[in-house]
This record gives C-alpha cells, structure tokens and sequence, in this order.
C-alpha cells in the first residue's frame, strides 16, 4: 500500500556511556541507507540493510543516532489520529512490516516531495531501528563489616534493578545532506607515470558528531515524537515537510526553547518586581536541576514557590506563562534540564564574570548577593579554601 501524503542474572557490571548522558546501553538493530541524487536525478534505494557487522558502519549509525537522540534542539509531537504513517509504523513495532519495504516508502516520499523543490540538495536517508536502554540505579555503598549475605543481598538488588532496567525502542530517519569536499585521487598521465591528483567530491557524508538538521525519533512505547526540521519551499509553498508531510503530527516546542522562555520570564518578572534577576534564575536553575530526575513535566505552582519570595512575582509569573500559552506545567526532557541548569553565569557592568553551579543561589555561606543604600549590587564569595589560575 502507498502511504497517500502520510493524508541474565550474572555478574553485576555497568556500562559507561557517553558525555549526552543517556542510558547505559546502546544497541543498532537494523539499519536501511538511501541515496537521493539530486545532481545526477538518480535516486538509488536499497534493497538491503547496511552491515552492521562491519565495525565502520556500525559506529558510524550508532553515532549518527546517539547524537540525534541527546539533541537538546529536539522539537516534540504528537500523532494526528488520521496519521498514515503512524498506522505503517505501527504494523512495523507489531512485527507486521518489513524495515526495508517500509523504508523504501519513506524514501519515495522523501524523494519526491524534495525533487519538488526549486534547488534540492543531494542527501542520504538513515532509516535506523535501535535501542537505548536506561542507567540502572547504583549499587547502594557497604559497610567495610558488612556480612556475606548483606552483600549477597546488595548484589542480588543491583543485577535486579540492571536487569529490569527499562530499555526505550526507536525508529529513526534521518537525513543527511551530503558535503561537498576536496580528495586525493590517484591516476595516471599520458606517458603512463602515476599521477596523484585533487579532486572535489560531492557525497560526504556529515561528521557523526555533527548537527543533524532534519531527522524523526519515534518511540515504540508511547509514539512519542521528536523531531528536527526546517521550512522548506516545496513546489512555491513552504512546509515542514516531516512533521506535516511524512509523520503527520503536531509540531511543538523543544524543551531548550520552553527553557529559554521560562527563563526569559523568570527574568522579567524579576526585574519588574526589583528582584535581584541574577538570584531568581539561579534559583530558576536549582530547581530545574534538582527535579530533572522526578519527572519530565515542572509544576509552575511548585516552580514559582522556589524562585520567587513574595507572592505578587509569583502571580505575575503564572500569568505570564499563561500569555505565553506555557500551561499548568511545562515540559521538560530531564537531559536537557540537567544540561543546560547545571551552572549560571553572570557578566557584570564592570566586565566581570562569573559562573557558579546554580545550586548555590539557595546557599549564602557561599555566595551572596546584597543591594547596597546607592543602588549598587554586591556580590560575596565566601569559605573558599583556594583559588586556581586558568
């Protein structure tokens, strides 16, 4: 069917992941790659998966997808209930579709609705099934006299919790729009001698760190959204072409956007209020911080009580996150909250600057911030036991 415009219990041992701070187990299932050719209007889809066998390729995908997944410009959504591919993807996580046919669809639509545009650009498309399993809690420290079936028993706990660790499925495609590049190309002249040459290359693939610009994560689970797209100019008319054209889900925003206009508010309330705003949204920060691991969603009620003493900026906050269509709460990946709360920095007038974990803003044995009788603010650091130069 074409999709019609998408209308074992054993010894304990963890696993250390990367710097996005994700879950500790990450594992490519399948992968499918397609060659959309804009150049030459050759579009070459594959018949088979990628070899993940082949280590190259393997961390290549992994990488590529890892990166994808810990994105922190990662838009959300939600599928529309008339959602054609929804239904396709559904049949696929059921066992009753196959990777490279359902892959082969998305790659036509892809394909066709790029080769519309007035200028489209060479890409490859990454269809990829994989997993990303959850750190499971650490072992619970031992007494140096703790007894053989204490630590049996703290043993068992870890392998169960490891075990049971919940592991998150996905599908992703992703596009990646090829690089034009410079390669040696080695060859011969005339008279036979071997000549190494320079020549430019237009189908370099993107760095597996490197930004991806349009790509769709699906969880098998929940069939939640995420997303990373741009408007295009598809035959006169700009479209979001995945989340509108392929998913057919809505388009919302990404948790470092909700983060950067909570703390746009934060600010401007503080500052309306005569509220020290560096003291506000570091206590913004704090809170953010400390409850990433409690629950995706943030509570504004809960929120505001921690940033703001008095109740006229807390009101004044609820409204203007009202304006702003925030809601009751407002979603919040935990990674994202963990990463972009866990410092505030500060430039002064003066052109100091200063950074500090944005858990301290709770702590005046640490740092303090005091308004002086001419207005002035002043700012103390206190029980340093050294300074390093850097």
């Amino acid at each position: 069917m074409r999709l019609q415009g998408w209308a074992s219990p054993g010894r304990f041992e963890v696993q250390v992941r990367g710097r996005q701070g994700r879950g500790w187990m990450f594992k490519i299932n399948h992968a499918v790659l397609h060659v959309f050719d804009f150049v030459s209007c050759v579009n070459v889809f594959s018949e088979d998966e990628l070899d993940l066998t082949n280590k190259n390729v393997k961390s290549y995908v992994m990488r590529i997808a890892r990166h994808a997944l810990g994105g922190m410009d990662n838009r959300r959504g939600e599928f529309f209930p008339d959602s054609g591919f929804a239904a396709e993807l559904s049949a696929y996580f059921n066992g009753e579709r196959d990777l490279v046919d359902l892959s082969v669809q998305v790659a036509q639509f892809m394909s066709d609705e790029l080769g519309r545009m007035e200028n489209p650009s060479s890409c490859d498309l990454l269809v990829v099934d994989f997993e990303d399993q959850e750190k499971p809690p650490a072992m619970p420290p031992l007494a140096d006299d703790a007894t053989e079936e204490e630590i049996a028993a703290a043993t068992a706990a870890a392998e169960a919790a490891a075990y049971n660790a919940r592991s998150e499925h996905y599908f992703g495609l992703l596009l990646l729009e090829s690089k034009p590049a410079f390669m040696h190309e080695v060859g011969r002249g005339e008279d036979g001698a071997t000549r190494n040459n320079i020549e430019r290359h237009h189908a370099i693939l993107p760095n597996p760190s490197q930004k991806i610009t349009s790509f769709a994560l699906v969880n098998a689970r929940t069939m939640a959204v995420q997303f990373v797209d741009k408007p295009r100019q598809i035959a006169g008319e700009e479209r979001w072409l995945i989340p509108d054209g392929l998913l057919q889900c809505s388009n919302e925003a990404s948790s470092k956007e909700l983060f950067d206009t909570t703390m746009g508010l934060v600010e401007e309330v503080a500052e309306e209020f005569g509220v020290n705003s560096a003291v506000a949204m570091g206590r913004a920060k704090a809170y953010l911080a400390e409850n990433a691991d409690d629950s995706d969603e943030v509570p504004f009620d809960e929120f505001v009580d921690e940033v703001f003493d008095d109740e006229g900026p807390r009101r004044r906050f609820e409204q203007a996150a009202a304006d702003e269509q925030l809601g009751d709460r407002v979603h919040m990946e935990r990674d994202v909250a963990k990463r972009v709360s866990r410092n505030h920095k500060i430039v002064t007038d003066t052109g100091i600057v200063l950074t500090f974990p944005a858990e301290y803003s709770h702590n005046t044995e640490l740092i303090e911030f005091k308004s002086a009788p001419n207005g002035l603010i002043q700012i103390e650091l206190k029980n340093i036991g050294s300074i390093e130069n850097r």
